[in-house]
């Protein structure tokens, strides 16, 4: 029969093993999103089709038909969730499976993010933010989509965890899976582009300045002769018109986005009653180009869309606040606290001198928002959802600094009172 010391030997070698705190997260993740998989699937009414869903799955059709790769900026910039969902589609042949693998990774991914957590802070915030993790609607939601989304999350998540990881261990095999994932990420959709220079921002930060200028100088011809290559072969392909397809499409698109989005005043990717109505000036007089002559000659009023999107960034609920009413109240108060569990996990970082460490958290959030203020806030706010899992993890981090800081108070007083008591019955 197992003696008291015996358990409590025990208990402190379990609590320390971070799979203790991984046995009711991982089986609350794969609930809350396979619930809803099998809602969807056996409602009658199946799973929901976006305008690119088709479009997606028409592509990976097409390529497994006839093996070719296009030019055009949607063959080029999506070339890695395109290759993927084509190798899916030809080994489980229905899209609906290839939904459940999404839902399934995504909901494993709860380990990424208690692991990240854990990494940068501690396990009672890795805990908290893994649990928020496990209800975010957005998770949910986008894994029941053919969209890039899911897949895009799960490998941003996992791209994090491998960064962090590089720092822990000199394993070479870490570091080469870190290298990969990032090159993925970039090849993944356009949104992974500006995610991995936030990410490459980040480790150079991290790098100490006489390292990096070391570097430089002992590595300075290797690395000049890799600028002229890269050079040379870039000007080898606009020389030769290779690039023609990938320039016009991508200049095309962003006529579509300036005309259609930046001159109309749109916040989302719809007119709704809090976009910024303005008279657009629509003349090229910039070296001769579109995009520079719209931005500069209207760049008063793109700020002030800017603005718009910037407030708009936290959620619909914005537009919807109503301070008139208990029930407005409430709701306001209900929507704001993942705010401003998100703002003392911040604060909370920088006054403790962890921020500098756990930077790459604040700056893939930022990577995503310049995207969605640059382009646009789609109406389901679907180009904000990779932001999600690192916004929780700094309010996980901000709802365990409050805890913290509730005990530590509690204890003081607790404390107090005895002393207090131990010198009333004293005397």
């Amino acid at each position: 029969m197992l003696n008291v010391h015996t358990v409590y030997k025990l208990y402190q070698k379990c609590i320390v093993r971070d799979f203790i705190y991984l046995i009711p997260l991982v089986p609350l993740s794969l609930y809350v999103r396979l619930r809803y998989y099998f809602y969807l699937q056996s409602s009658g009414v199946g799973f929901p089709q976006a305008a690119d869903s088709k479009w997606y799955l028409d592509y990976a059709h097409n390529l497994m038909a006839n093996f070719t790769i296009g030019t055009h900026m949607n063959d080029i910039l999506y070339i890695g969730y395109n290759l993927l969902l084509t190798v899916l589609l030809a080994i489980f042949k229905d899209p609906a499976t290839i939904l459940f693998i999404q839902a399934v990774t995504a909901s494993l991914c709860v380990i990424l993010v208690y692991k990240i957590t854990r990494m940068l802070f501690n396990r009672t915030a890795a805990f908290i933010a893994a649990l928020f993790y496990s209800y975010l609607w957005d998770i949910t939601l986008w894994a029941t989509y053919i969209l890039t989304d899911s897949f895009f999350i799960s490998l941003l998540l996992l791209c994090v965890y491998l960064l962090l990881k590089c720092y822990e261990s000199d394993k070479k095999i870490v570091k080469a899976l870190f290298a990969v994932s990032l090159m993925y990420l970039a090849l993944f959709r356009p949104a992974g582009i500006l995610s991995v220079a936030f990410i490459l921002l980040y480790i150079v930060l991290r790098l100490p300045r006489k390292s990096v200028l070391a570097f430089l100088n002992k590595h300075k011809l290797a690395l000049g002769g890799a600028a002229a290559a890269v050079l040379m072969v870039l000007v080898y392909l606009i020389a030769g018109h290779k690039l023609n397809a990938l320039i016009t499409s991508m200049q095309f698109n962003a006529k579509m986005v300036l005309y259609n989005i930046y001159a109309k005043g749109w916040i989302y990717d719809h007119p709704t009653p809090y976009d910024y109505k303005y008279k657009p000036d629509y003349t090229i007089d910039v070296w001769n180009s579109l995009v520079l002559s719209f931005i500069i000659n209207n760049w008063e009023h793109i700020l002030h869309i800017y603005g718009k999107r910037t407030v708009a960034f936290l959620g619909r609920w914005v537009w919807q606040t109503d301070l008139s009413s208990l029930l407005g109240i409430k709701l306001f108060l209900k929507n704001m606290l993942p705010v401003l569990l998100f703002m003392l996990g911040t604060i909370a970082a920088m006054w403790n001198g962890t921020f500098r460490k756990a930077a790459v958290i604040w700056y893939v959030i930022l990577a995503v928002f310049m995207f969605c203020i640059i382009f646009f806030i789609d109406g389901m706010y679907r180009y904000k959802a990779p932001s999600s899992p690192f916004i929780a993890i700094a309010a996980g981090y901000g709802l365990e600094r409050i805890i913290r800081g509730t005990i530590i108070i509690a204890k003081k007083m607790t404390g107090k009172l005895l002393w207090n008591n131990k010198g009333k019955f004293s005397s």
